[in-house]
């Protein structure tokens, strides 16, 4: 339980701030609630945007879905720098990996 003020980027959490695993829960909008797949989502990687603000690359492990997330101030810093270094992604690219994988769940 956390006590006092969130930090930055705790409100909307999407991951586990101490493994960064994530759930299959989002389909073509984050938040949506519309994934039927339901399975775990392991932290993959990471990236750097060009404003600073890190994120965390996630696969589905049971359908393969990839998308990214910004991380929040109170996830484990060190696991994240940790991960992979990946290229930025676009947020174009999710999306349409999104409805591909819409149309064949």
């Amino acid at each position: 339980m956390f006590v006092g003020v969130l930090p930055s980027g705790g409100r909307h959490r999407n991951h586990c701030p101490f493994c960064l695993y994530s759930r299959h829960v989002d389909g073509r909008r984050p938040g949506d609630r519309a994934a039927i797949c339901g399975g775990s989502m392991t932290p993959m990687g990471a990236f750097t945007r060009r404003n600073g603000e890190h994120a965390i690359v996630h696969r589905c492990i049971d359908c393969g879905f990839e998308r990214y997330n910004r991380i929040a101030a109170d996830d484990d810093f060190v696991l994240v720098l940790k991960l992979p270094a990946l290229e930025q992604r676009a947020n174009r690219r999710a999306d349409v990996e999104a409805a591909d994988w819409e149309r064949t769940a």
